[in-house]
């Protein structure tokens, strides 16, 4: 089981930045692949990016393509390893609560998902708000 935690949310301008993270309560993920998915108020949630286990893959929805980057850090104290959603160029339609979502897979896999049943294990969510 993991308990997935996610920090970083906040209130920012239209045009500004933030850094989400999610890591592990108990135990590291960097033997996961990561998927960040948000809901805004009234929709359904909805895939944001996805990362590879090692890093190595990413996948974007095309409405964050360019504007947001995911990345993890394997490096060092498992318990410490972070998956980490860059966001830059805020828009309002940004506003969201944002989850990160983490797979088990096999060791010899190393593929993205992009697809919210495929997921096992999810945080609890940070509010991301984006004001005009």
């Amino acid at each position: 089981q993991v308990q997935l935690v996610e920090s970083g949310g906040g209130l920012v301008q239209t045009g500004g930045s933030l850094r989400l993270s999610c890591k592990g309560a108990t135990r590291g993920i960097s033997t996961y692949p990561v998927g960040w998915f948000r809901q805004a108020p009234g929709k359904e949630r909805e895939f944001v990016a996805a990362i590879s286990r090692s890093g190595t893959y990413t996948y974007y929805a095309d409405s964050v393509k360019g504007r947001f980057t995911i990345s993890r850090d394997n490096a060092g104290d498992n318990a410490k390893n972070t998956v980490d959603l860059q966001m830059n160029s805020l828009k309002p339609e940004d506003t969201a609560v944002y989850y990160c979502a983490a797979k088990a897979v096999p060791s010899n896999s190393d593929s993205y998902y992009d697809i919210e049943w495929q997921y096992d294990y999810w945080g609890q969510g940070t509010q991301v708000t984006v004001s005009s």
